[in-house]
Formats: structure tokens, C-alpha cells, sequence
């Protein structure tokens, strides 16, 4: 079971939290880290210094309140081109993670280990104000992209269509336009979206394999697919509409964070055109949390723990807050409510006795052997064999603001602190 609901962010929303209301962010939801995410992060190194900060400053400051657990998502390009041919991409509203390293366990079971990936290093790096020359360049890059956005272009594509369905009257009615036009079988649409896919090879190989099975409806065909393009289409046609606004290029870079919501149970943001947009695009189930009103719970929730004793706080967040609280209103306590097993309440009011040295030696064992285990071959998109085991790589620190993460005891023993918190399990 992940750590907590499967959070969505964009930057607005980790830019308004200080550093020790990031720790009950990491704490209490399991992150859906998206590429743009990134992308947009490492694009401020090529910003204007500010109120006599520098970028690298900027920069460094958002990687510290980025959580390090959770899951870096497949890029949304590489999951269109996997799915047009032919690959089952799972939408159940978990993060897509790549890099898993299938692996057979002793007693026979089937595990996963994911290793840390290039991004969670890089933020490491960013936390410490690193930065690698080709990120830097990547940045320049980033930033001129930019500027050669044409929404004009994306205006008159929307009124082309509008022309012939008619003008939508407000964003759920533009959102209904779009997915029509997705559900028709052989819709033009869809074909001219193909052809217009990269690399070239990809476009050819995903229209005829469209083609030769009858151009049937998208949504049933490639389902992330589907969703993609009902993003775009609907863009087009509120742009073409005048419901959203040609004034600012990085709208088209906001608008693509809707690419990722099949895969989390909520989206926070403080982005204006977020919280108009997002809630037409989440299924039933799923939450839009204003990124205002989860700051004022991660506050809440920091003041709640700060009132622990010392004597409980240096044993660590990771020791003593497994769970959000169970008294008192907290919009961490509801969400888990609704969103995670409801047994949770009573697992966090009975919690297990302490383990003995005996058996955290045991635990430690069985992790090492997990993380050795023998590469094993990757099965098929159908297989039924049930998942024995996974293990997630990933860096801990010792403090984190005024939080201790981690014990003094796991501090200064180095190989303790490499066990218990380089993979979370």
C-alpha cells in the first residue's frame, strides 16, 4: 500500500510551502511526480535573478521541498507511442514508474527493484545548489521553447472546429466537444493527430495500425490516448471559444499536468487555470485539493507535532508518524479517509509493539536478499502472475528543516542508515 493518497502536484503548489510543512507533504501522501514537474524546475536556472536571489538559489530551494519518496512518471509522449502500438498502459490512478528491474526472489516469487532514477538524483544534487552543465544548457533550451509557443495558432485550430460543431458556452461544454469528437469512430481528429505525431516512424506505424483495426473510437481502442487528445482538443476549442486566455503562453505548458491524472487520486495546484480545468477531467473518486487549502493543513498538521515531546521527535517523522492523525480535523485524516484502506484508523490506534534488534536484523536480511535477488525475465502485458515483492530506492536525509527525520542511533551507524533508509519497502 503506498504512504498515503497518490498526490499530484504542480510548481505553484510546492512553491508556497516552507520547508517543514514539505516534510508532512512526503509524510502523508505517496507523490505523482510528473516530467513537466522537472522540466519547469530546472527552467528557473535561466531566470532573471529576483530580489537579489540567484537561480541556483531559487532552484535549490524548491528540490528541498520536493517530497523523495512517491513516483517519477513515464514521460506522457513515451506512454502514447507504448499504448498506439499496442501495449497495455494501466490507468488506475497510480504513477507509470519506468526503470523496475524484474527479479526472482528465493523462495520463488516475483519482485520488482526500482533503483534510484536519474531525477531523484538530480534533486539531490539541486538541494546542495549542483547543477550539471548539460541541465544548464537543457534550461536555455527549455526556456527559448517557450517563447516559440504559437497559441495563435492552437486559437485558430479551435475555431476551425468550432465552425463546424458550434461554439461551446462555457469549459464543461468545451469539454463535452472534445470528447466527442474522441469518440466517434474514424474521426478525422484523431487521424490528423496521428499524422502529426514524432518521430515520423511512429506516426506511420501508430495511423496503420489504427487503420488496419477499422479506426474504431479511441477510447476503447488506446484509452491513455484518448485522454491525451481529449486535453488537446479540448484546449483548442476553450482557446477558440475565448474561456481561456491567448495572453499566456505557459498556459499550453499548464494545461498538459491534465495528461497526468489517470495516474493519482488527487491534483493540488494554485494555478488558476488548474482549478477551472482539472475537475473536468477527474473521474469519480478522485480530489482537486486548492493548493491554499493544503498549505493550511500541512501548517496545521506541522503545529500539531511540533507539540510533541523532544524525547518522541528524535526518534525520527519516520518513526513516530505512520499515519496522519487520528484526532482532531485534519484534511490529510479525511483524505485518507476516503482515499486509502479504511483500517487504517485502526491500525494507527493500535499500533505494533517496537521490533526487537533480532527482528530489524531479520527485516534488513530479507531486504538485502530482495535487492540481490537474480534478474529475472520481464513478463508479458498478460501475465497473471501475482507480485511478490517490491523495493523502492531512495535517499533520506538526516534533518529536513527543523525535523529530524531519522534517529541519532541510524545517523551514526552508516550502514543502518543505508539499510533502513535506502529502500522503502
Amino acid at each position: 500500500m503506498p504512504s498515503g493518497p497518490i498526490l499530484l502536484f504542480d510548481k505553484s503548489s510546492l512553491q508556497s510551502l516552507t520547508v517543514d510543512e514539505s516534510v508532512w507533504l512526503d509524510t502523508f501522501y505517496f507523490a505523482s511526480i510528473t516530467p513537466l514537474f522537472f522540466v519547469e524546475t530546472l527552467a528557473d536556472l535561466e531566470k532573471e535573478v529576483r530580489e537579489g536571489r540567484e537561480p541556483e538559489d531559487f532552484v535549490g530551494s524548491l528540490a528541498e521541498k520536493t517530497p523523495n519518496g512517491g513516483g517519477i512518471n513515464v514521460h506522457h509522449n513515451s506512454l502514447c507511442g507504448h499504448e498506439l502500438l499496442g501495449h497495455k498502459v494501466e490507468l488506475r490512478h497510480v504513477p507509470v514508474v519506468a526503470g523496475g528491474r524484474p527479479v526472482r526472489m528465493h523462495d520463488g516469487r516475483r519482485g520488482v527493484v526500482f533503483n534510484e532514477s536519474p531525477e531523484a538524483q538530480a534533486l539531490n544534487r539541486w538541494q546542495q545548489r549542483k547543477f550539471l552543465e548539460v541541465e544548464r544548457d537543457f534550461a536555455r533550451s527549455w526556456r527559448d521553447a517557450l517563447s516559440g509557443i504559437d497559441l495563435s495558432l492552437i486559437f485558430r485550430q479551435g475555431r476551425d472546429i468550432i465552425k463546424r460543431v458550434g461554439r461551446p458556452r462555457d469549459l464543461p461544454a468545451a469539454k463535452e466537444v472534445a470528447s466527442q469528437l474522441v469518440k466517434n469512430p474514424g474521426s478525422r481528429y484523431v487521424a490528423e493527430w496521428l499524422q502529426a505525431l514524432e518521430p515520423e516512424g511512429l506516426s506511420r506505424a501508430a495511423l496503420e495500425r489504427w487503420t488496419y483495426h477499422g479506426s474504431p473510437p479511441l477510447r476503447s481502442y488506446a484509452p491513455y490516448t484518448a485522454h491525451m487528445l481529449t486535453v488537446d482538443l479540448f484546449f483548442s476549442v476553450a482557446l477558440g471559444a475565448d474561456l481561456i486566455g491567448r495572453e499566456r503562453a505557459t498556459n499550453k505548458i499548464d494545461i498538459a499536468y491534465l495528461y497526468y491524472l489517470p495516474f493519482c487520486m488527487a491534483f493540488t495546484s494554485r494555478d488558476k487555470l488548474h482549478e477551472r480545468t482539472a475537475p473536468l477531467f477527474l473521474e469519480d473518486g478522485q480530489v482537486f485539493i486548492h493548493g491554499d487549502v493544503l498549505k493550511a493543513d500541512l501548517a496545521k498538521l506541522d503545529a500539531h507535532y511540533s507539540l510533541f515531546s523532544d524525547e518522541e521527535k528524535s526518534r525520527g517523522v519516520m518513526s513516530f508518524a505512520h499515519y496522519p492523525p487520528v484526532e482532531g480535523e485534519f484534511l490529510a485524516s479525511k483524505l485518507w479517509d476516503q482515499l486509502m484502506n479504511p483500517e487504517w484508523r485502526k491500525w494507527a490506534s493500535q499500533p505494533p509493539a517496537p521490533k526487537s534488534k533480532e527482528e530489524h536484523a531479520k527485516i534488513l536480511a530479507e531486504i538485502k536478499e530482495f535487492a540481490h535477488s537474480p534478474q529475472a525475465e520481464r513478463p508479458s502485458d498478460n501475465s497473471e502472475e501475482a507480485l511478490g515483492g517490491m523495493l523502492i530506492e531512495r535517499s533520506v536525509p538526516v534533518h529536513r528543516g527543523k525535523w529530524r527525520m531519522v534517529s541519532a542511533e541510524v545517523e551514526t551507524d552508516p550502514r543502518a542508515r543505508r539499510d533502513l533508509c535506502g529502500y522503502h519497502r
